[in-house]
């Protein structure tokens, strides 16, 4: 029997795995993200994961190999498949590794990711998606990867979570967003029109309609949100693509209803599942 511990290691929250013969028969999730751990202390936390889940290799995901992490990792370069991730991981010691994540250059764009490879790739590796496809985890850092033949060979990532979290704290528009959004009427006409207008002034619009009594401000988060998704996904699909979701369901939904508004074909994928087919892979990969 194959057994390991995988770390999802994110910004904010963690989630540790232990996984036995692909399979997930223990579990934790908590708000130890990396933002919130010191470089020295990465050892105590990993001893204390453990102590939990048992005494076992450990692979760690996400940023914990970033220069907020335990240490930075160098980047593999796309295209790259779950082979070139393997073979780059980085030891700490005989038991402990760190994903390196991937980089993206064409030009002048450049582009990278911790952990998300993890679940991108594994979604492949898994037979959730097909060997050729437009992968979207939306996040508070959206990205969006096309896979051919098994290997992510370009990605983008868009700051469209981010954006709308601070709309919703910072600036003019804080007031009207406090409400819950909804993949509603107010959310699908945010997407139509983010999908072909001036962002920047269908946002600040916002503010007008509200005070001139021409919108509700209980759907102005909804709308806000769709403005922000039917950009973000308007600039990545035509008319016709089919994409694959991996993202909880309720952000989720709303890429979908996005994507199924602008005419393309959405489809959810596991995260979770596709995260242990990844990692797994990869240690089986690395022994």
């Amino acid at each position: 029997m194959t057994s390991f511990i995988a770390v999802d290691w994110g910004t904010s929250n963690r989630r540790a795995f232990r996984i036995e013969d692909g399979q997930v028969v223990a579990s934790e999730r908590d708000d130890r993200g990396a933002a919130s751990v010191a470089a020295a202390d990465y050892p105590a936390e990993v001893a204390g994961i453990r102590q939990r889940l048992g005494d076992l290799p450990m692979l760690l995901a996400g940023m914990v190999g970033s220069n907020i992490g335990w240490r930075s990792v160098t980047y593999v370069a796309a295209p790259a498949g779950l082979a070139d991730v393997a073979a780059a991981l980085d030891w700490v010691d005989d038991r402990t590794a760190i994903v390196p994540g991937l980089s993206y250059r064409d030009g002048v764009h450049a582009d990278v990711m911790r952990g998300e490879e993890v679940q991108l790739l594994g979604a492949v590796a898994a037979g959730l998606v097909p060997a050729e496809a437009l992968l979207c985890q939306p996040g508070t850092h959206c990205k969006w990867a096309t896979v051919e033949r098994g290997a992510i060979t370009r990605f983008t990532t868009a700051m469209t979570g981010e954006l709308f979290a601070l709309l919703r704290t910072h600036g003019v528009l804080a007031r009207q967003l406090g409400h819950p959004v909804e993949p509603g009427a107010a959310f699908l006409a945010g997407v139509a029109e983010g999908a072909k207008r001036d962002l920047a002034a269908s946002l600040f619009a916002i503010r007008a309609r509200g005070v001139l009594g021409l919108a509700d401000d209980a759907d102005a988060a909804s709308f806000a949100s769709g403005l922000l998704i039917g950009a973000d996904t308007a600039a990545r699909i035509e008319s016709g693509t089919t994409v694959h979701i991996l993202a909880d369901p309720a952000l989720g939904a709303l890429y979908a209803g996005a994507i199924d508004a602008l005419g393309g074909t959405s489809h959810a994928i596991d995260s979770q599942a596709a995260f242990v087919a990844g990692i797994t892979r990869i240690k089986d990969l690395a022994a």
